[in-house]
């Protein structure tokens, strides 16, 4: 293996300038730091990031700490920042949670010990102390989720606007039973979803028999088949469903699928998330699309920002809208179920 000595000897330098200069330091000569480079290339040096941590040094990995990779939400946000991360001169490091604190304090204390430069993470619903202790020494940026305990640094969705916008098209549309499927309130994505969608039914003076809601679990296709077949058992029927996340989108329409319901003849539906075969599934699926590479993208950016300006105030919230996109998923509710004037 090719060392630091290796390159000094070639070189006719000290080991220490070799290393300041391979570290980019200000004190060694834009010459010279070229002429090492030119000479760690040509010669297969790598360097010893082992050796590095002992002497205190972050590395340039950054860590991406996320539920599930099966997520399309998340995938494309890992592969933004992933060309993010590299133009810049970082290496995404990635690391998947399934929701569980143990496993993100987990993931943490292992990119605590690698030192990390910074993490940008979608916290679980409830952030172990650890996690929390160790985050205030490591930068970092929340993304979609927000746990004020782990700072003031988000970029993040208008989830409760984006959902109020939905609702509010297929009350339009003269629908008064209408079905909510979404994930869990105690994360804060899910709450503000399902205020979204109550603040619809309260602005167009429906009552709360009007809506039939249903919790499940986040990132869970299957949950989102059950969920759809308990609506719509359910008696009267919903006329009308809005989704509040891409899994159990997916969830739902595979469920409607096998049942060959007639949508939006049957029912209408609002997905959440607009992945490629959205717009082409049955009629077309309504639904909220979301900025997430731009989203993810800023978030990238502003944590090599604050990694380059270290000195810089690192609070800063970032909330991007939603976007309802209509196409042939909803239409007009049955004559029956509309409302009275």
């Amino acid at each position: 293996m090719v060392t630091t000595r290796d390159i000094a000897e070639h070189l006719q330098l000290s080991v220490s300038t070799v290393g300041r200069a391979l570290s980019d330091d200000h004190r060694i000569s834009a010459q010279t730091k070229f002429r090492v480079r030119q000479a760690a290339a040509e010669m297969g040096y790598v360097a010893n990031r082992a050796a590095r941590m002992m002497r205190g040094v972050s590395s340039n990995m950054v860590g991406l700490v996320i539920p599930d990779i099966r997520n399309s939400f998340y995938a494309t946000i890992a592969h933004e920042l992933s060309k993010n991360m590299e133009s810049q001169g970082y290496q995404l490091m990635l690391a998947e949670t399934d929701d569980d604190r143990i496993v993100e304090l987990r993931h943490l204390r292992e990119m605590s010990a690698s030192r990390v430069a910074g993490v940008i993470i979608v916290p679980t619903a409830r952030s172990h102390g650890e996690s929390i202790k160790l985050l205030r020494d490591i930068p970092h940026v929340q993304l979609l989720r927000r746990n004020t305990g782990l700072g003031e640094q988000w970029f993040g969705v208008d989830d409760q606007e984006a959902l109020r916008q939905a609702t509010a098209h297929l009350i339009e549309r003269g629908h008064t039973r209408i079905g909510y499927i979404g994930g869990p309130t105690e994360l804060p994505t899910g709450n503000e979803r399902v205020k979204g969608f109550r603040a619809a039914l309260k602005e167009n003076k429906l009552p709360a028999s009007a809506a039939i809601v249903e919790f499940a679990p986040p990132s869970s296709v299957e949950y989102g088949r059950e969920a759809v077949r308990r609506l719509l058992s359910s008696s009267p029927k919903p006329t009308g469903i809005v989704v509040g996340s891409v899994q159990l989108t997916i969830g739902v329409l595979e469920e409607l699928f096998h049942q060959g319901i007639e949508v939006p003849k049957e029912l209408s539906v609002v997905g959440f998330g607009d992945q490629p075969g959205f717009s082409w599934w049955g009629p077309g699926l309504t639904t909220i699309s979301l900025p997430i590479e731009d989203m993810a993208a800023a978030c990238g950016l502003w944590l090599i920002h604050r990694l380059t300006k270290p000195g810089e105030d690192g609070a800063y919230i970032s909330v991007s809208p939603g976007t309802l996109i209509v196409r042939g998923s909803t239409a007009t509710a049955p004559k029956t179920s509309r409302r009275k004037s």
